[in-house]
């Protein structure tokens, strides 16, 4: 199965929890006011997340002669993938990561870790640099808002269901209304097989902008990077919070080992094995 339909059933999963809540919930008025509410949030998100990011790591602007190779690649790239050339910038840490961001192919910004510039050699982070053109060609900032749109829907009407089943909101067992037991352990349940399929999403576009960015560098040279960044980035941990870690190459707490269900990011052994296959296919 390929990621993107992956994907798309995955949202699609999403959007059935949502309907199933509303018709617990007895009535469309709360479903859409939930799901309204859940939009404002997200949309407003999806608008102003980048610049959050971005002054939350303190960015700084990568000029071309600070780093010609870097801006050289980048547009190369970006040219073969039909996309506009990305605003460049740095993150001055020493961890070792990248991250792209930006509402559409036109707003978009690839921001690299002074530890990456210094750590990689020139095929390695082409490599890097290709799978973060693959997020913005690939829409993936689109995708994981409108999967963020949905779960925000999903928990903010769970929340409202438990207190309509604990306050005996519910007829008990007739036509019209339901269990009171089973609206609660549907409230409880939901948030988290919403959680689940968000970060499976998540995991999907991560493999899915490895595929693209092995089309726009070196499927071995991305490989390799990966392997360094991943065991970099156990020893030198990313100043930051944990809730953007979904938005780097490589997860930058990674000492938090999260189960592999709830996990942002596909494990490098399995990324690392696509791209080898990858290149022996070539």
């Amino acid at each position: 199965m390929t990621s993107q339909i992956k994907t798309m059933l995955l949202l699609g999963l999403l959007t059935g929890l949502l309907m199933l809540l509303g018709g617990a919930m007895g009535g469309r008025a709360g479903l859409f006011f939930a799901f309204g509410l859940a939009m404002v949030m997200n949309v407003g998100s999806y608008w102003y997340s980048d610049k959050i990011v971005l002054r939350k790591y303190k960015a700084q602007p990568l000029s071309p002669g600070d780093a010609p190779h870097i801006h050289r690649v980048v547009e190369e790239m970006a040219a073969k993938a039909g996309i506009p050339k990305p605003r460049i910038v740095l993150i001055p840490q020493d961890a070792p990561n990248a991250f792209a961001t930006g509402r559409n192919p036109e707003n978009a910004v690839v921001a690299v870790t002074r530890g990456i510039v210094r750590m990689l050699d020139p095929n390695e982070l082409k490599g890097v640099l290709g799978h973060e053109l693959g997020h913005i060609a690939n829409r993936d900032i689109l995708i994981q808002t409108i999967a963020a749109v949905l779960a925000g829907a999903i928990v903010f009407i769970a929340n409202m269901l438990q207190w309509t089943a604990i306050f005996g909101g519910f007829s008990r067992d007739d036509d019209e209304g339901g269990s009171p037991l089973a609206a609660l352990l549907m409230a409880f349940l939901a948030p988290v097989a919403a959680t689940l399929i968000q970060m499976a999403i998540s995991r999907s576009r991560e493999y899915l902008a490895d595929a693209t960015g092995a089309r726009l560098s070196d499927p071995l040279a991305l490989a390799g990077a990966l392997s360094k960044l991943d065991s970099a980035s156990r020893q030198v941990p990313l100043e930051g919070n944990p809730v953007t870690e979904n938005l780097f190459i490589v997860n930058p707490f990674s000492g938090r080992r999260a189960a592999s269900l709830f996990a942002t990011h596909p494990p490098i052994e399995d990324r690392i094995a696509r791209l080898r296959a990858m290149a022996q296919e070539r």
